[in-house]
Formats: structure tokens, sequence, C-alpha cells
């Protein structure tokens, strides 16, 4: 028999419930709702933890020699990769608790705070990191070095050494066997200087340029740039472009139900994380206006720049720019398509 254990024991409350120490009240002059934004980053901090903990699991598994797409661990991926999302929108909404404080609320206790700032979340930086976040990629990489503890730079230099999450998805879609000469005749064996030649491929490319109006003929070069040209310039190769493509195309299939929600949550995270820095730039205005943050950064402006350069998997979400209706799309041939039913 387990021994008996005692509610408050099991969730450490003591530790928790102790952890609130507002810097005003420890000056003599303490403002009612500095408690409530430490109780709120404090949350924050708490489901970070617990995104990096799925986002690890879901590492390790796409991590294996060979993932079994037969066996439930890509029904995993998706499960916890939705577990993310869905604690990314409950961090959206608790912005609204935030909200109930005034800027003359927020001024009681704010020069407190200096110069603590959000930028030194390490959690939240190493969940970018497990994501594939790069510090090249990074905005800001001066204040960067400048305000987090050396400690915490090197820890999530060292996730960046790791397999991220973005480099193990280019891994496992590169291995998808959609275009295999298996189930294609005359197939040049998918070489990257023949890949135009694919039966698939000539007539994708066809039935796509047919969709392009007459102010989307740029469409075409960036068509053949992320999934023709052997000269990739993103996170992802332009084989697995081809097959997350494939995937999107042809995602009715039994056999790609499953790989289509785990791109398409990807793409659901990058919003929300997006949403997410929107909503803290709007609070962030309304809270101090045009001041800097208490670290020093440019505040509202540095927020917005990294929302738009911190997105991780909007590569995936390009793709949708190359999909054609469904009455376009090529009838794959009877063995293939034997392989993604049921019976498969």
């Amino acid at each position: 028999m387990p021994k008996e254990i005692y509610y408050g024991d099991y969730l450490q409350l003591d530790k928790i419930l102790g952890a609130q120490q507002p810097e005003s009240a420890l000056n003599d002059n303490e403002a009612h709702d500095e408690m409530l934004f430490i109780i709120v980053h404090q949350a924050y901090e708490l489901w970070f933890k617990q995104m990096a903990h799925e986002m690890g699991s879901v590492i390790n598994i796409l991590n294996q020699p060979e993932v079994n797409d037969n066996s439930p661990d890509i029904f995993t991926v998706v499960h916890r990769l939705k577990r993310i999302a869905s604690i990314w929108e409950l961090a959206i909404h608790q912005i609204d608790v935030i909200e109930t404080m005034t800027p003359l609320d927020f001024l009681d206790f704010r020069d407190y705070l200096r110069p603590a700032s959000g930028f030194q979340s390490f959690q939240f930086k190493s969940l970018e990191a497990m994501m594939g976040l790069k510090y090249d990629d990074r905005h800001g990489k001066a204040f960067y070095q400048q305000h987090l503890r050396p400690e915490h730079a090197e820890l999530i230099a060292k996730i960046e050494e790791q397999p991220s999450l973005i480099e193990l998805l280019n891994k496992w879609l590169e291995r998808m066997p959609f275009f295999n000469a298996d189930y294609w005749q005359n197939d040049p064996e998918n070489s990257l200087s023949k890949v135009a030649e694919h039966p698939f491929w000539l007539e994708y490319i066809k039935a796509y340029k047919s969709t392009l109006g007459e102010h989307d003929q740029s469409g075409m070069d960036s068509f053949m740039n992320s999934m023709i040209s052997d000269k990739p310039t993103g996170r992802l190769s332009n084989k697995a472009n081809r097959s997350a493509l494939f995937i999107m195309l042809y995602r009715d299939y039994p056999l790609l139900q499953i790989p289509f929600q785990l791109l398409d949550t990807l793409i659901e995270i990058d919003d929300l994380m997006a949403a997410w820095r929107t909503r803290h730039i709007s609070m962030v205005r309304r809270m101090i206006g045009g001041r800097a943050g208490t670290g020093g950064s440019a505040g509202a402006e540095y927020l917005r720049e990294s929302r738009d350069k911190h997105l991780i998997f909007s590569e995936i979400a390009t793709l949708n720019s190359f999909l054609i209706q469904r009455t376009q799309v090529p009838v794959l041939p009877a063995e293939l398509q034997a392989k993604l039913g049921f019976n498969a």
C-alpha cells in the first residue's frame, strides 16, 4: 500500500504559497496589485515548465533512430502538441486577468522591478530553442547577452546544440516514401536534379500554374524555390516541403490524417505564440505607453520585432499558398491510394 499523503504536502503548497514577496511591501510601501503581478507571472513560469516537459517528450519520440508511423508514437506527438496549444490559449486569456490592473496601479510598484524584465525568462527562451529558434535568428542579441545570467545563457546554448523540433520534423518529412518508384511509373529516382520530371510534379506544376492570376505570377517562382530547387533557403528542406504539401493535399486519406494534424498543430502553436505576443504588446502600450521596459528594452517596439522574427513554423503555413482546388489535385496511382487507406 502506498503511504498516505496530504493534499497540501503533495502539491508542496508551503513552498508555492510562500513564494510571493512583493518588493513594495519590503520597502514599507505596499502596492496592492503587486501580488497579482507576481502570481500571474509565476503561473506563466509554471506553464512554461509544463510546455517544456511536453516539448521534451515530443523531441525524444521524433529523435528515435526510426519513428514507427504505425505505432502510437505520432498520435502521442500530436496529442502533446495539442496540449501545448491549449496552454498557449490559456496564457493569452491570462492577460485578461492582469489587465484588471490599471496603469496607475502598476506605477505604484513598477520602479521596484528594475532592472528585472520578462526578457529574462530563461524557461521561455529555452522553449523557443527546443522548437528551433537559434541565437543568430533572435531579435535583440546584444540585449540577450547583457541581461541573462551566464548560467541561463549557457543552458539555452546547450539546448540549441541538441536536435530541435523543427530539425526533427524535417528529418521525419524527408523519409516519407510518397514519390518512390514503387508507386510511380517512369520515375527518375526523384533525384534533386530531376524532381520536376517526376510524374506527380509534372502534373502538379501545370495545375498550380493554371491557378495563378495576372498578379500572382511571382507565386510560380516561390513555388519552384520552395519545392523544386536544389537550394533550400529555410529551416525545412525542399524534400521535406514536398512531403508536407503532399500531406496537406491528401489529408483525407486515413494514413495522412494524423500527420496533417501534426503540421496543422505546429502552425497553430506559432499563431498562438504570435497572438500572445500581440496581446502583450497591447497590454504594455496600455500600461506604460511609449516608455522603455523595466529591463531597458524598447518596450512595445521590442516585443513587436520579436513577434515578427521569432516564428518557427511559418514555412509550413507558407505551403498553403501552393495548394490547389481538390478537383485539380492529381489522381494518385491505385497502389499508393491503397497504401494510404485503411487496408495499408
